[in-house]
């Protein structure tokens, strides 16, 4: 079992930033890979972008690249989402999602363990 937990959300204005951060604990093994996915009211919840703890590639949508970096957090087991020029259609839960295999993966159905979740608000 892999637990994770989310923080950092917030409201913020168009082009602002935010950082979010996922800490996990649990059964670690090689080839740990952590997404974050996003879901807003009445949409399916959909990829931003992953990263691959052990070697660190990372993959991100077409409607973040640019914008997001996902990375190292500063502390330990952390992972996070650094969100810059920030656009009202980001405005969502987020939430970080966690499996283990070889390759990045964007699909939501993959990912075994999963946050709780945290809100951003983001205001025009």
């Amino acid at each position: 079992q892999v637990q994770l937990v989310e923080s950092g959300g917030g409201l913020v204005q168009a082009g602002g930033s935010l950082r979010l951060s996922c800490i996990f604990s649990g059964r670690i093994y090689r080839n740990f890979m952590l997404g974050w996915f996003r879901q807003s009211p009445e949409k399916e919840r959909e990829f931003v972008a992953v990263f691959s703890w052990t070697g660190g590639a990372t993959e991100y949508a077409d409607s973040v690249k640019g914008r997001f970096t996902v990375s190292r957090g500063d502390a330990k087991n952390t992972v996070a989402l650094q969100m810059d020029s920030l656009r009202p259609e980001d405005a969502a839960v987020y939430y970080c999602a966690a499996g283990h295999g070889i390759e990045a993966v964007t699909s939501r159905l993959w990912y075994p363990y999963w946050g709780q979740g945290t809100q951003v608000t983001v205001s025009s």
